[in-house]
């Protein structure tokens, strides 16, 4: 299906209507131009991939979810080498034929956040790490430790029942999407059928909450792009550092402030009451900004979460350059834990085989993640400076405010920016780390460390 699929959308026929439209460029409309663009750039990149060559990374990608999940649960790293050293040949066998010879992995930066290099990540990531490391030290080593014990015996179906409140609230349209049940969370689909996924555990329950909120962070910018654009740049997202933007933004910024459980905490307690017991206001709080060391990523909170990508970006370059092979991979992935993290995995399942991304090909992704962390910040701060009230809209249970914002300044482009000069046109500045630090001071600063600090 996928070589079906590469030989019709590499037909000469959209070739020749992409040539006879770029010598109408003068004709057409700001909007127009960016489709032609857009479509010429994925029409050049599957033409230059030979079908022989889809079809069998096609092949790799669905062996390789399988190796990996076997090897993950067997916690055996050496099961799954054979198949990532399939996916990194590919890998740096599909940016060779894109003509990305000396850095193929900036080719896989770019498919998914187009704009971006790993130059540009590294002097991001070396600006981040001054500020970052040292706070994440000082709120470890904090007198200050979250009581988490009262989080136990929450009915699954309240849970759903409540976070499907959350969902509904903050604007997500359930005419146009559903939210079930996944092993993991994800978002599918697109602005008409938007699918957002969540997990439960009856001990668990800010798992499947918040969770649940970052997805709808994905799906509101879905449902937000331009219904009449749909299937066109224009009616797609930038990247995945703006889609993590969303999520990371509803998820964190909103969904982890005083404002928004001044809202909701009382709902919370009707539905839980028996399980919060005497669990006052301020123990909650402070449970749902726990900070700590966990060893896998999707289950980080957000002061260690960049650390985890830091480590997974700088494995990411040294496997491209070919200063590690993949069978050193254990090794170095535990030392760099070590130097990022301060502790090293139990077992590969802890460590170089919790994440899925590389078992298909995923590589230059996790940047992403750590590049919307410093957007939602940066997008928060200027959705602050310019929406009167905003947090006084939160704490009253109105989040239109917020998401007319962000449906105007970022849902509504499509694909006419990409992610730096996107961040540039809605905050007035570069993307930068400087508003992550800020926020991460402002909102962890006074749950674990002294004035003087």
């Amino acid at each position: 299906f996928a070589a079906l699929l590469h030989r019709e959308t590499t037909s000469s026929q959209i070739g020749d209507w992409l040539s006879e439209l770029e010598e109408a460029l003068p004709r057409l409309t700001p909007e127009q131009k960016v489709v032609v663009r857009e479509t010429r750039k994925d029409y050049d990149r599957q033409v230059k991939l030979p079908p022989e060559f889809v079809a069998r990374r096609t092949e790799a990608r669905s062996r390789g979810y399988h190796g990996w999940a076997q090897a993950r649960e067997e916690s055996d790293f050496k099961r799954f080498a054979p198949v990532l050293k399939e996916q990194l040949e590919l890998a740096i066998e599909e940016a060779t034929h894109l003509g990305f010879t000396e850095n193929p992995y900036d080719y896989w930066i770019d498919q998914f956040d187009p704009g971006m290099t790993s130059e540009i990540i590294d002097r991001l990531f070396e600006e981040l790490k001054p500020d970052l490391l040292p706070l994440v030290e000082r709120i470890l080593a904090s007198p200050v430790k979250p009581k988490l014990d009262f989080l136990k015996g929450f009915p699954v179906e309240k849970q759903e029942a409540f976070l499907t409140k959350v969902v509904s609230k903050l604007g997500f349209d359930f005419n146009r999407g559903r939210i079930d049940r996944s092993l993991h969370p994800f978002c599918g689909g697109h602005g008409l059928d938007t699918r957002l996924t969540t997990r439960f555990d009856r001990d668990n329950p800010l798992d499947s909450l918040f969770s649940s909120i970052h997805e709808t962070g994905h799906g509101l910018y879905e449902q937000g792009l331009p219904e009449e654009h749909l299937g066109t740049p224009l009616g797609e997202a930038v990247g995945m550092a703006v889609h993590e933007s969303q999520s990371r933004l509803w998820e964190n910024q909103v969904g982890r402030s005083r404002a928004f459980w001044n809202y909701w905490e009382p709902i919370y307690r009707e539905c839980f009451g028996r399980a919060l017991g005497s669990t006052s206001s301020d123990e909650l709080y402070l449970a749902i900004n726990a900070v700590r060391l966990n060893p896998i990523r999707v289950d980080s909170d957000e002061v260690t979460y960049n650390l985890h990508i830091l480590l997974r970006f700088d494995l990411e370059k040294r496997l491209f350059r070919g200063d590690i092979s993949v069978d050193d991979l254990p090794e170095a992935w535990n030392e760099a834990s070590k130097k990022y993290l301060g502790f090293q995995p139990k077992n590969d399942a802890e460590g170089v085989l919790q994440d899925v991304h590389w078992s298909s090909g995923g590589f230059g992704y996790f940047p992403s993640y750590c590049l919307g962390n410093m957007l939602a910040a940066q997008l928060w701060l200027a959705a602050r400076q310019q929406i009167s009230n905003l947090e006084s809209s939160l704490a009253k249970g109105n989040f239109m405010p917020l998401l007319s914002w962000l449906r105007d300044n970022i849902h509504r482009h499509g694909k006419q920016y990409n992610t730096w000069q996107l961040t540039k046109q809605v905050t007035g500045a570069e993307l930068s780390p400087k508003s992550l630090i800020t926020y991460l001071k402002e909102r962890y600063g006074p749950l674990y460390l002294s004035s003087d600090e």
